[in-house]
């Protein structure tokens, strides 16, 4: 069985008890923050509204209801799918989410995709490059790229690639070409810690006694790469891709404010100017979700890339995996006759 059942459902509630952590979480920290949006939306003199309209204002919105009310009636908006009002808009806010979110998303997906190639790309040539100085320096990029700022990013990729040589437009551009550069802004300081991991993992795996094996038995570089180095390094590499998702969603928001994108980060600017709370929870409560099924997804797919990972019947009660102790001993024996010494840890050694 590839997948035990049980850690599934394990998996599940852990991903719905973040989700529950972080709603509360948010809602606090709102709820802390002094004044709130009703105030600043209606009681500008320029509005004319009286106190007592203002009051009435509250208490038809909530405003004026207990944190621990509010708390309920939210989450329990949240749990129906009622994301509750715009305070600035008087708009429904899942309306709101729903018109701002396929542009993101097309940026978090492109900006996701890009730095994936772009992080293979240089753990490859960083680990395998024909030259010792290009190794060298590819695996000082990743350090480099981690350390750009967004924003910064976005800005000086505007000034070089659209003012000074004109490549792309930033002035009414066409859909695919409003996409570049803000994929790569995404891409760039995403890609980093994929690379550094996917390096040092394939480093170690190169340096293993069973790929020492099939190179001795003359395998090509590329035919090991391609069918045994990857397999196993990959790994590592899904792990850090889970956990640099909440660095993709930061890096959508922050881009498409430098870019005038209308999207996500847009709105959570506008909402953070006005105060607007329940778009503010909405936007957290949505990038959780987002982010703790990606993580379910990746924990999910290990045990179907490493059989090692994966639930054999009688295999916990006979303590061991029936095919270890001959595949050791077919391992060793291979790697003897080409003068290769294979060190298994004590604890896999012990029958």
């Amino acid at each position: 069985m590839i997948l035990d059942i049980r850690y599934l459902f394990l998996r599940l509630g852990q991903a719905l008890l973040v989700l529950l952590l972080a709603f509360t979480a948010a809602f606090i920290l709102l709820s802390l923050i002094p004044g709130d949006g009703v105030t600043a939306r209606f009681a500008d003199p320029a509005l004319g509204l009286s106190p007592d309209q203002i009051a009435q204002i509250r208490t038809e919105t909530g405003a004026d209801e207990s944190w621990i009310s509010r708390y309920f009636l939210s989450l329990g908006g949240f749990l129906t799918g009622n994301f509750g009002f715009s305070v600035q808009t008087g708009a429904a806010v899942s309306t709101i989410i729903a018109a701002a979110l396929p542009s993101t998303a097309v940026l978090a997906l492109s900006g996701f995709v890009s730095a994936l190639v772009l992080a293979v790309v240089i753990a490859v040539l960083a680990t395998y490059g024909p030259f010792a100085w290009l190794r060298k320096l590819l695996d000082s990029v990743p350090s480099l790229f981690i350390s750009i700022p967004v924003f910064w990013l976005g800005i000086l990729l505007i000034q070089i690639f659209s003012f000074q040589l004109g490549f792309v437009s930033v002035v009414s551009p066409g859909p695919a070409e409003a996409l570049v550069l803000p994929t790569l802004t995404v891409a760039v300081p995403l890609s980093a810690p994929i690379a550094q991991v996917l390096i040092r993992s394939i480093t170690d795996v190169k340096a293993s006694g069973f790929v020492k094996v099939t190179s001795a038995k003359g395998a090509g570089e590329l035919w090991i790469l391609v069918h045994t180095v990857a397999r196993n390094a990959v790994l590592p590499g899904l792990t850090i891709i889970g956990l640099v998702f909440g660095e993709l969603v930061a890096g959508a928001v922050v881009t498409e404010t430098v870019f005038g994108r209308n999207g996500i980060g847009q709105i959570t600017a506008q909402a953070v100017t006005h105060r607007d709370n329940p778009i503010l929870l909405a936007v957290v409560v949505i990038a959780t979700l987002a982010y703790v099924t990606i993580n379910l997804i990746v924990d999910l797919l290990y045990p179907v890339i490493d059989v090692r990972l994966r639930t054999q019947p009688g295999a916990a009660s006979a303590g061991k995996k029936p095919a270890d102790e001959p595949t050791r001993r077919a391992l060793s024996t291979t790697a003897a006759s080409v003068g290769v010494d294979l060190d298994w840890d004590d604890k896999d050694t012990q029958s």
